[in-house]
């Protein structure tokens, strides 16, 4: 079991330095399967900003086995030394500057939490983010220990003939008189425990090159599995594309002379920033036209270039402790938002950082495991790789960028990065760069980081015909969270515009004069009132363009006001909100007790509007396409907030999408007829985007439960040429009680059963139908002869995609949905804790269930809390349950 570390919580505010600085860090790995040896040598010296005295080495430590210890080459005795579980601590060190010598065996093979060093298909490699560089020998494994590395890797030649790590290659040599063979790895940049890596395998590679913008040519490889080069093609053009915007754009340019990565099957995330070698799971590699659907290769070129943007936001400069964890991860989580906005389709990619940030995030902050931006606590920092941390905080870079604009953010990134290369710093230093450049007082502003909760504006428009003005009445509250009951207001940039009668956007002038050319207003009280002149007639007010901040928006607008919007906005994401405001409006109504179905007339409206929008040549069709995406079962869930019956809520949908489908089925028909694919695929924004308008439609066609339009999906799945339209076809399949969905399922498992990667498909889908039957499913999955507990790529294609994906198969009323997902990750538990308390976020929404799911569930729950928990599930259960 995992249940030796200690369960109370860490504190932002207990932060001190590090008593000891480890400058220079030797490592001398001997792979071996069961027995890999590894000697260490640390140059350390005491910290010169600790106040001087004895002070005890404490190093961290977990599953090693210690064979020797010497400090300054001198042999160090077992009473010279106090070994326990987690740690290694030498009483009495010297006051100046010594080394330590450190040799430990670890057992890669018998690692199944894919934390440290472990194997993935033959293949050694590691994962020390956040803690796991303590699994591979005794270190201060804390971000703030920068120390350089140079990495010597022994291996037998046959098992692994390609031996990597961080920074350069120095030298590589047979051991004489042996079959192992060596290669030696200098990285010249200091860098915390957490971005150490190492490689080792049997590994094909698709090599290319990359000239900065100052002439130094860089070396490209990508390591994959032999025989999988053929789909490595975009990933290679995604990181070119990656290291020439950076440059471009934020002036960032590599630095060493490789920049390796390496594709393996077994991995508990996305990918690795580790410096100069990233490690990626291969789902986030390869790809073909055949096994990848468009929304892979977006994700490959998305993750390629966030893990790339780590090189300075990460790894040049990195986070002085865990709670500034969102310091690397949503600053460069807003510039792949950014990359991607500036080289496929801009508004497309701004609704989908949203769709995941609402989805995601606004749920987290709405429930027990409610947490700042920056938390001041945790007891497992692995819990906190979250939405909150991610998303959340792009938005607020996003929303620093708005309020300095453009220009002025460059500026401020810019002396972040001259005052902190080579260092681990604060949130408050990154923010600290932002006011001095721009001269404002962000103090205020700071509370984004520090409190809890999403942020509420209610905004109302009154129009003085007399006086030709309009009074914007906008408030905000933030509601007390499980962690902090007492808020403060927020610094919240809300940009706005006015339509006229017409649909163009009127001039806005404040009362004083002041010209609002951006149309942005800043909202610093509870309670403000914007008064704007020369307004002819009432005008129809764009609230929160582009989704200026990550909060709620309440409006007075009425359903002639939403359509107006939805018709003429011309800020391209409040349009589309607009659409989605109608239609959840119409779907919350509906998915009460006694509510209207959504099929009445308001629903024939906006079919008609969707329509239209659908068939506007001058819009781009990937966002067309977004337009017929109708709120999902969780957005509707989201805006109820309580007494939620998942059933009624999927009820309500269907019946809208049926709706929908019937009243545009002429427009549907001439998309799907005219967008048919007429050349060689592409992944490309613009064929991508044709494809995804057509199966929209296809969708809403589906939808009618015309047997004609059960028939044009299935003749799309046997004709599709590339996966995007198979793996479409299949999905609407799944949810039908249809001969077509078993013959489907049977071909495609047939046809891609030895692809791995292709194969999550196949049981994602099954796990995400919403079906009566959809527990016995995944139950039955998990005892298909091609799924494995260990693998997380396909413990999150039945059990992630069930749980998070299939609302009314989890909550089914029995409760069954509820029993799977424990029971599974219970027995993940035992070995994997990081992925099974991932599942087990699952639960967080559970308070605003209807009384009979939400007793079942939180009896589950309860369940769960008296049982033997890793650290990681202990207080994931524990916090949802309101008891930590």
């Amino acid at each position: 079991m995992h249940q030796a570390a200690p369960r109370t919580p860490k504190y932002l505010a207990d932060y001190a330095l590090p008593d000891h600085l480890i400058e220079e860090v030797e490592l001398d790995f001997k792979l071996d399967p069961t027995a890999t040896r590894v000697a260490a040598k640390l140059r350390l010296r005491p910290n010169p900003k600790v106040a001087p005295g004895g002070r005890p080495l404490v190093l961290h430590g977990e599953n090693l086995t210690l064979l020797s210890l010497a400090l300054d080459r001198k042999p160090l005795e077992a009473e010279d030394y106090d070994l326990r579980e987690t740690t290694l601590t030498i009483p009495e060190v010297p006051g100046r500057p010594f080394t330590l010598d450190i040799v430990t065996v670890c057992n890669p093979e018998a690692n199944a939490a894919l934390s440290g060093l472990y194997r993935s298909s033959g293949t050694y490699c590691t994962q020390c983010e956040p803690e796991g560089f303590r699994r591979i020998t005794y270190f201060i494994d804390r971000p703030d220990a920068l120390a350089v590395y140079t990495v010597r890797i022994e291996a037998d030649r046959d098992e692994a003939p390609v031996l990597l790590s961080n920074g350069n290659p120095m030298e590589q040599a047979d051991v004489p008189g042996t079959n192992r063979h060596y290669a030696v790895w200098h990285d010249p940049f200091p860098k915390p425990s957490y971005l150490f890596a190492l490689v080792g395998g049997n590994l094909a590679s698709v090599s290319d090159s990359f000239t900065t913008a100052s002439g130094r040519k860089v070396a490209l490889n990508i390591y994959v599995e032999p025989g999988k080069q053929d789909c490595c093609d975009w990933a290679m053009k995604s990181v070119k594309r990656s290291m020439r915007w950076d440059e471009e754009r934020f002036g960032r340019e590599y630095d060493l002379d490789v920049f390796n990565i390496v594709a393996v099957s077994d991995f508990n995330m996305g990918a690795m920033e580790n410096k100069g070698l990233n490690v990626f799971n291969d789902k986030l590699i390869l790809a073909r036209p055949d096994t990848a659907s468009d929304a892979d290769y977006a994700s490959i070129d998305g993750v390629i270039a966030h893990e790339y943007f780590h090189n300075w936001t990460g790894d040049r400069v990195t986070c002085r402790d865990w709670f500034q964890l969102c310091l690397k991860e949503g600053l460069t989580v807003f510039r792949d938002q950014e990359y991607t906005s500036d080289t496929r389709t801009g508004p497309v990619n701004r609704i989908a950082s949203v769709r995941m940030l609402k989805t995601h995030q606004f749920p987290e902050d709405a429930g027990p495991l409610a947490h700042p931006v920056r938390p001041a606590s945790f007891i497992e920092i692995n819990n906190f790789y979250t939405a909150t941390v991610y998303e959340k905080g792009a938005e607020l870079c996003r929303m620093l960028q708005t309020l300095l604009g453009r220009e002025g953010f460059r500026k401020a990134l810019d002396l972040y990065f001259e005052r902190h290369d080579g260092e681990a710093v604060t949130v408050e230093d990154f923010v600290e760069a932002m006011a001095d450049v721009s001269g404002r007082d962000l103090s205020q502003f700071m509370r984004w980081y520090t409190q809890s909760g999403t942020p509420e504006l209610a905004c109302s428009l009154d129009y003085d015909p007399h006086t030709k003005t309009a009074h914007l009445r906008v408030s905000q509250v933030v509601a007390p969270t499980p962690d902090q009951n007492k808020k403060e207001p927020m610094h919240i940039p809300l940009k706005l515009g006015l339509l006229g009668a017409n649909g163009d956007d009127l001039p806005l002038v404040l009362e004083d004069g002041t010209a609002l050319e951006d149309g942005l207003l800043e909202v610093t009280e509870r309670e403000h009132v914007f008064t704007f002149r020369d307004i002819p007639s009432p005008p129809t007010p764009s609230l929160l363009r582009d989704f200026s901040a990550p909060v709620r928006l309440t409006t007075s607008l009425d359903a002639d006001q939403i359509e107006f919007l939805m018709m003429h906005d011309s800020d391209p994401f409040n349009r589309w909100q607009a659409a989605q405001t109608y239609a959840t409006n119409l779907l919350t109504a509906a998915a009460q007790p006694d509510g209207d179905a959504a099929s009445g007339k308001e629903a024939v409206r906006l079919a008609k509007a969707l329509g239209t929008t659908a068939s506007e040549e001058a819009l781009h069709p990937a966002y067309r396409a977004e337009f017929l995406k109708l709120p999902s079962e969780s957005d509707i869930a989201r805006e109820l907030a309580r007494d939620v019956d998942p059933d009624a809520v999927w009820q309500a949908g269907e019946t809208l999408r049926a709706t929908v489908g019937r009243t545009a089925r002429p427009t549907l028909t001439d998309l799907y007829t005219s967008l048919a694919p007429s050349g060689p695929f592409s992944p490309d924004p613009e064929e991508a985007g044709r494809r995804a308008l057509r199966n929209a439609a296809l969708d809403l066609l589906v939808a009618t439960g015309d047997a004609s339009e059960i028939e044009r999906a299935f003749t799309h799945y046997r004709e599709a040429s590339n996966m995007t339209d198979a793996i479409t076809a299949l999905s609407i399949l799944s949810h039908l009680d249809a001969p077509h969905r078993d013959e489907a399922l049977q071909h495609f498992y047939t046809r891609w059963e030895n692809e791995p990667l292709v194969l999550d498909k196949w049981f994602a889908v099954q796990a995400r139908a919403a079906r009566n039957d959809s527990v016995e499913t995944v139950q039955a999955l998990l005892s298909h002869p091609k799924f494995s507990l260990k693998n997380p790529n396909r413990v999150r294609a039945v059990i992630a995609s069930f749980a998070q994906a299939n609302p009314t198969g989890f909550n089914r009323a029995d409760g069954g949905g509820y029993d799977f997902l424990a029971s599974a990750a219970l027995e993940i538990d035992r070995f994997n804790p990081h992925l099974a308390a991932r599942l087990l976020g699952a639960f967080e929404s559970w308070r605003i269930l209807e009384p009979k799911r939400q007793a079942s569930a939180q009896a589950t729950l309860q369940r769960l809390a008296t049982q033997e928990l890793s650290t990681d599930s202990y207080e994931i259960v524990n916090k949802t349950l309101g008891r930590a």
